[in-house]
């Protein structure tokens, strides 16, 4: 893997900064669906914006030359590419250029409720090719359609929702006819190197968990290797060798290490965090504390 002191590694601030803690100037509606120019988020003024990367799916449209990171596979782009990523897959975007200018938008699901299913096209899929290498051509025409929905976005139309899920939907219909971008080849030591580290961006990508109705997407080791695209008997002898522990014990070690900020930082109750860590049960969760810990929740929070 190359080093991290001479790698650029592209992670968008717009995603990091907690939606709870958003300006008061982006609506409800805005945090369903929102566009926004690379030029006004990428340096070192570049501003944060109220998105948490694990709730948004997103589309961009770049103009640069990358190196896209994304589950277990490595895509490069020459020039203009279109790049469409889903919450619950980890990915890094590497600058091999300091320009970079194009648009992205973020959108939750529930925007496009009774309207689309987005999980069924190839691109939002886990094994699905989400890079697409443009001609200045079909640059061009999708970036009309982006600026289009930059003018939508602002006007009063009655009906502009439905426009914009429309507009959408021309960009993901534009991609579904086009040639997905060829993987560059890698070593199995490089591969399995960045297997781990993506194994740990999408642990991590889960937590923290910030009000009681949250709860946690990925428990099961089966569910983290679906969505890194590799086989759960390979996911764990990658990650026993790294870590000298199995995939299921390293989820549990996270998954204590979150009940334990939780009773001691919030005033959830057992059945609340319960819920928010997965378990299907109180019991169940209140079970798996004293095996590690020796004590119960609520014991624990007493001490």
């Amino acid at each position: 893997m190359e080093n991290s002191d001479t790698r650029k590694i592209f992670r968008e601030q717009a995603f990091l900064q907690s939606a709870s803690n958003s300006n008061e100037s982006f609506s409800n509606e805005s945090l369903l669906f929102n566009t926004f120019r690379f030029e006004d988020f990428f340096g070192c003024d570049s501003t944060k914006l109220p998105y948490r990367r694990r709730d948004y799916y997103k589309i961009t449209l770049a103009k640069a030359k990358n190196r896209l990171y994304y589950a277990d596979k490595v895509y490069e782009t020459k020039r203009k590419s279109l790049l469409f990523t889903n919450p619950m897959i980890p990915f890094h975007w590497e600058q091999l250029d300091k320009n970079q200018t194009g648009y992205f938008c973020v959108f939750k699901p529930e925007f496009f409720q009774n309207f689309g299913n987005l999980k069924e096209y190839s691109f939002f899929k886990p094994g699905g090719t989400p890079l697409y290498e443009l001609s200045d051509e079909q640059y061009e025409k999708i970036e009309l359609v982006f600026k289009e929905i930059e003018t939508e976005l602002k006007s009063d139309y009655k009906h502009k929702n439905d426009l914009l899920r429309n507009l959408i939907f021309q960009i993901m219909h534009s991609a579904a006819k086009m040639y997905p971008s060829e993987i560059t080849e890698d070593t199995t030591s490089t591969a399995n190197e960045r297997l781990a580290t993506l194994f740990q961006d999408l642990l991590e990508m889960q937590f923290p968990l910030e009000n009681p109705n949250e709860t946690i997407q990925l428990r099961a080791a089966s569910e983290f290797a679906t969505n890194l695209s590799v086989h759960v008997n390979h996911l764990n002898k990658v990650l026993k060798k790294k870590y000298g522990k199995s995939t299921s014990e390293i989820i549990a070690l996270r998954i204590l290490q979150e009940a334990k900020h939780l009773l001691r930082n919030t005033d959830w109750n057992s059945a609340e965090i319960a819920y928010c860590l997965a378990f299907k049960e109180a019991t169940h969760f209140n079970n798996f504390f004293k095996k590690h810990i020796g004590k119960t929740p609520t014991q624990y929070r007493n001490i």
